[in-house]
C-alpha cells in the first residue's frame, strides 16, 4: 500500500481527513472539484494560448479578402499670373495663305467711282477667265499644290421629318367640331332607324339615356368607345353596337388639318306609347 501513489484528492481520503468535520466548508468543496477545476484550466489555458498564435493570421487574411481604400492624395496647384503684355511689341506677321492650284487674275467687284478717279486698269478679259480662277489680286497657280476647300463641309440640307399630330383633342375646344354627315338631325335620323330595342329592357321597362364617348379619328371613324353611364338591360350593348355601325363622321380640323377628337353623346331608350 505504501509502494502504491496515493492520490489524496480521491473522495475516500477525503471523507478520511474531514470525517466527523463540517464538509459544508469550502475546503472540501474545492479539494473534490479539484481535478476538474484543473481540467477546465488548462482547457482555457489551451485555447487562449491557440488563438492567440493564430490570431495575427486571421487579421492578415480578412485584410487580404477586403478591398483596400484607395487614399485620394490633394494636391494644392497654384497657377501663375501670365506675363503682362508689353505694347510695344509687333504683332507678329500675317501669314500668306498657300498658292491655289489653278491660276487667279484680280477681278475685284464694279465700284462706281467718277471719272477722274478712275484707272486705266483694264479688267480681265473672257479669255483670261477661261484659264484662271476671278479673286481679289493675281496669283500663279501652283498644279501640285492640294485642292483648298474654304468653305464649311456639311451634308447639305436635310428635309425636316414630318411629326404626326396623334393628340386626341376635346370637342369644346376645337376650331371645327367633327359631326355626323348632314347634321347631327341625321344622326339621330340614323339612331331612331338603327337601335333595335332590347328584349330584356322591354320586358323590365328600363327607358331612360346611355352616355357614351369615342373618339372621332381623321379618316371619320369612330374609335375607343365607351359606356360613361349604363342604363342596363342590354341597352349599353346596343348603342355601342350602333355607334360602331355608324357611317364615317366629318373629322375635327385644328390649325387647317384633321385631328383626332373626343365626343361625347348621350343616346336614348324610350319604349313606344309611354
Amino acid at each position: 500500500m505504501f509502494g502504491s501513489k496515493i492520490d489524496l484528492f480521491r473522495k475516500e481520503w477525503l471523507d478520511v481527513v474531514f470525517d466527523q468535520k463540517n464538509k459544508s466548508y469550502g475546503a472540501y468543496q474545492l479539494r473534490r472539484q479539484n481535478s476538474s477545476n484543473t481540467t477546465k484550466s488548462l482547457f482555457y489555458a489551451s485555447a487562449v494560448f491557440i488563438l492567440l498564435f493564430v490570431s495575427p493570421k486571421i487579421i492578415s487574411l480578412i485584410k487580404g479578402a477586403l478591398p483596400e481604400e484607395e487614399v485620394v492624395k490633394q494636391v494644392e496647384v497654384t497657377v501663375a499670373p501670365p506675363p503682362p503684355v508689353n505694347p510695344d511689341t509687333p504683332p507678329p506677321p500675317p501669314v500668306e495663305p498657300p498658292p491655289p492650284k489653278q491660276d487667279q487674275v484680280k477681278f475685284p467687284p464694279p465700284i462706281v467711282k467718277p471719272d477722274n478717279l478712275v484707272r486705266d486698269e483694264q479688267p480681265p478679259q473672257i479669255e483670261d477667265l477661261k484659264k484662271a480662277d476671278p479673286g481679289q489680286k493675281t496669283i500663279a497657280g501652283d498644279p501640285d499644290a492640294d485642292i483648298v476647300v474654304a468653305a464649311p463641309v456639311g451634308n447639305g440640307p436635310k428635309q425636316a421629318a414630318v411629326v404626326e399630330d396623334t393628340k386626341v383633342y376635346d370637342f369644346v375646344s376645337i376650331e371645327t367640331q367633327p359631326g355626323f354627315p348632314g347634321g347631327m338631325d341625321k344622326f339621330y335620323a340614323y339612331l331612331r332607324k338603327a337601335v333595335k330595342y332590347p328584349p330584356m329592357a322591354a320586358e323590365n321597362n328600363i327607358q331612360g339615356k346611355v352616355f357614351l364617348s369615342f373618339v372621332v379619328e381623321k379618316n371619320g371613324d369612330l374609335t375607343d368607345i365607351h359606356v360613361d353611364r349604363k342604363l342596363g338591360g342590354g341597352t349599353d350593348e346596343e348603342a355601342v353596337r350602333v355607334l360602331k355601325a355608324s357611317p364615317r363622321w366629318t373629322p375635327g380640323i385644328q390649325n387647317g388639318k384633321p385631328v383626332r377628337v373626343k365626343y361625347n353623346i348621350p343616346i336614348s331608350f324610350t319604349l313606344s306609347g309611354q
